[in-house]
Formats: C-alpha cells, sequence, structure tokens
C-alpha cells in the first residue's frame, strides 16, 4: 500500500489514532490521549513563538527507507518550504522533528525513529514524555538543550 492510498481510503480518516506505514506497506497504528494533542500544540506554540518563521506542522509524514513515519510536530524553514512545499510524505525530514512519547512506545522504538529522522536530514529530533519534559538530540547523539531555537 501507497501513503497516498492511506490518506485517500476514507475508511482511515478521522481515526482516533494516528497511523504510519512500516516498509512492507504495513498500516501501524497507535492510540493517542488528549494529554498527547495538547504537548503537540503547546511543543508546536514554543517552536513558533521562538523561531518567528518557516511553518510547524502537526502531523507530518517524513518517507524513510522503513517506511512513512508521522512526526508528532515538525518545524520547516522557509527555504525548505520553497523546495518541498507540503508534499505528502516529505522525501527528507523537516530541520526539527517532534515525537510526543505514549506509553506505549518504547525507548528501542523511540531511538530507531530518532535515527531514521536524523538520517533523512533532521538537524534535531526532541522527544517530549508525558510530563513534557523534552529530551534533545542531533548528529551527534543527546544533546543538553536545542541549537535551533
Amino acid at each position: 500500500m501507497e501513503w497516498s492510498e492511506v490518506i485517500d481510503n476514507p475508511f482511515l480518516q478521522n481515526l482516533p489514532f494516528k497511523i504510519e506505514m512500516d516498509k512492507w506497506g504495513k498500516i501501524l497504528m497507535s492510540p493517542a490521549g488528549n494529554n498527547h494533542g495538547n504537548l503537540q500544540y503547546e511543543v508546536g506554540k514554543t517552536i513558533d513563538r521562538e523561531k518567528k518563521s518557516g511553518k510547524i506542522i502537526i502531523e507530518c509524514s517524513i518517507q524513510t527507507p522503513e517506511g512513512v513515519k508521522v512526526a508528532d510536530v515538525a518545524w520547516a524553514s522557509d527555504e525548505f518550504i520553497a523546495e518541498h512545499g507540503f508534499r505528502t510524505p516529505y522525501k527528507v525530514s523537516p530541520e526539527i522533528v517532534v515525537e510526543v512519547v505514549s506509553p506505549s512506545n518504547t525507548k528501542k522504538e523511540m531511538a530507531f525513529k530518532t535515527n531514521l529522522y536524523l538520517n533523512q536530514g533532521a538537524r534535531e529530533v526532541w522527544l517530549v514524555d508525558e510530563k513534557g519534559v523534552i529530551t534533545y538530540f542531533s548528529d551527534a547523539g543527546r544533546i543538553e538543550e536545542s541549537g535551533e531555537v
């Protein structure tokens, strides 16, 4: 199955959970609670306030070698948007990618996704826990604070 088929399928629209795909085209689903949505908004708002340019994208689809992953929040610079627009999914990652960690996510899974986003071109990946605490990563590994905001 292709990502465009998932997006266009009326049975898969307005679901109360996040959909991603693995590298074989299999649909993966994860439930998200209201706190998850609130954290997406709060992190996006914080980045937007600090950056003052570019675009915040909630539920940003990114094609990776392991299938389409959907970042909870992404920040794309004006230059990124000029080059890539809002194509779906992106073939390269926007500069900042944020994952809000759900109770069902394992550390191994989040490390795997972090590496996927960085390998697709993200400059930073932020992992946000259920209390809103952010852990930052770059190509150098874990970093103490964001160099992007």
